[in-house]
């Protein structure tokens, strides 16, 4: 049974009839049908209609390098056919897991240098919980088991994972959070920034923010803090460069250890390997995800620093956690091709020195005056752009997350695939893209934002 055998009215009713998709309004959905996307080339998308659509969200922050890598297929297929599948249990492995994590280890920063696997970013995070917790109990104080994140965070969508991150819808849906973990204010300037405050000045008080909460909590029960480098799915939220270096010492300052989420960050996003190493940071753990793989198969690696990991090894004990993909031979094989592809392109370095800046300038030259837009940012291969009423004042539009809604969904019909996130428009796209594709990225947004402009202002 194929796709081509059906229309799309047949298979829109089947994915209506059988399908729940995640983070949707069912009934939504259902009433107006979903847009079936049936292949891939490059950094384009294609639906059942013929459309071509300029992925601007690299799938969902995973496509590194772009659809259409044969070689990826490829490696899959002989792995499939030499051990499609055995486990990391029963003290066995397989040799695929074995040498992703070589290479992890050497392209680590600091002293990270050893890994577990799972297969999604909410199931790194929950390991890492887990973790961290059980390295203070190993080292004889199970009380430091309390975590201090950070409101818009996301960490994935597990019960932990969702506990651990901040966004608030998702809470009021958990019924009973995972204990513990404490919340507190972001670094995002452009909304709770105060009036003459300088970025450095705002990131120092939102770092300020962490210390209370360890304060007020008592470093002594306190494991750690949890962030990532730039809050992705929260709105690609950039710190100010004061931010960093102040939750850096704060942690050492209360022997607190410092978790990073590089789900969205890791492997070339933001110019280095990890975001780890353009903020002059050593984490404790690191969680990755998605674009290990460029989404080709789904694969999640903690990476584990040697404080925890030596203490882990040393006291011995069984750690009772784990998952039955953990390590799969198949996902590896990919890993470790698709790390290969994006070293021999130099796709790091293009971020950094090329791709990166220019899509930082060209955002801001040809985005950033228009009428609806209140800020561009860009950090790396992210950016967003902030949907306003007035460009002066900030003023955002009735009805929160509408008049960015109105944006995508103009942009999606313009054949440029964007988020929204509230009242923000987000970019992650492949590292794949290069000048040319950006230029045609800023003039299908700006088409977007002329023809919302007259929805949203009735002109």
């Amino acid at each position: 049974m194929t796709y081509q055998n059906f229309s799309l009215k047949q298979l829109q009713a089947m994915d209506a009839a059988h399908h729940l998709h995640p983070f949707t309004d069912h009934k939504d959905l259902r009433a107006a049908g979903s847009r079936i996307i049936t292949r891939a080339d490059g950094p384009f998308v294609y639906d059942t209609e013929g459309n071509e659509i300029l992925d601007g969200m690299a799938g969902l922050w995973c496509v590194n390098v772009g659809y259409g890598r044969n070689e990826l297929a490829e490696v899959a297929y002989e792995q499939m056919r030499e051990l499609p599948y055995y486990n990391s249990f029963f003290r066995c492995s397989t040799p695929t897991p074995v040498l992703l994590s070589q290479k992890l280890a050497e392209i680590a920063p600091g002293t990270v240098n050893q890994v577990f696997y799972g297969s999604s970013g909410s199931e790194a995070n929950d390991t890492a919980l887990r973790l961290v917790r059980h390295y203070w109990a190993l080292e004889g104080r199970p009380e430091k088991n309390r975590i201090i994140s950070r409101n818009w965070a996301y960490h994935g969508s597990t019960v932990a994972a969702t506990s651990l991150g901040g966004m608030g819808a998702m809470h009021g849906q958990l019924y009973g959070a995972v204990p513990n973990i404490d919340h507190v204010m972001p670094p995002y300037a452009f909304e709770l920034r105060a009036t003459g405050e300088s970025d450095h000045d705002f990131g120092v008080r939102a770092a300020k923010a962490v210390e209370d909460a360890i304060v007020q909590a008592g470093p002594d029960n306190v494991a750690a803090f949890i962030g990532e480098p730039v809050m992705g799915a929260g709105g690609v939220k950039i710190p100010p460069e004061s931010y960093w270096p102040e939750i850096d010492r704060i942690c050492k300052k209360y022997d607190v250890l410092l978790m990073l989420d590089e789900v969205i960050t890791g492997y070339g996003r933001t110019g280095e390997w990890f975001a780890a190493e353009r903020l002059g940071l050593e984490p404790d753990t690191i969680t990755t995800a998605k674009a290990l793989t460029s989404g080709y198969q789904p694969l999640s690696a903690l990476l584990v620093g040697e404080r925890v990991a030596s203490t882990l090894v040393q006291k011995g004990g069984e750690f009772y956690h784990g998952y039955t993909y953990s390590g799969h031979p198949v996902a590896c094989a990919v890993a470790l091709k698709n790390l290969e592809i994006i070293e021999r392109e130099g796709l790091v370095e293009r971020v950094r020195t090329d791709t990166g800046p220019y899509l930082a300038e060209a955002l801001q030259t040809r985005i950033g005056e228009h009428g609806l837009v209140g800020e561009v940012r860009a950090f790396g291969l992210m950016a967003a752009i902030e949907i306003v009423a007035d460009r002066q004042t900030r003023q955002r539009f009735p009805g929160e997350g509408a008049a960015a809604s109105c944006v995508r969904d103009h942009a999606i019909d313009g054949g440029m695939m964007m988020r929204a996130v509230g009242d923000t428009m987000i970019l992650s796209p492949p590292l794949i893209w290069t000048r040319k594709t950006i230029d045609i990225a800023c003039e299908r947004i700006g088409a977007a934002l002329d023809r919302a402009e007259k929805d949203l202002r009735k002109v």
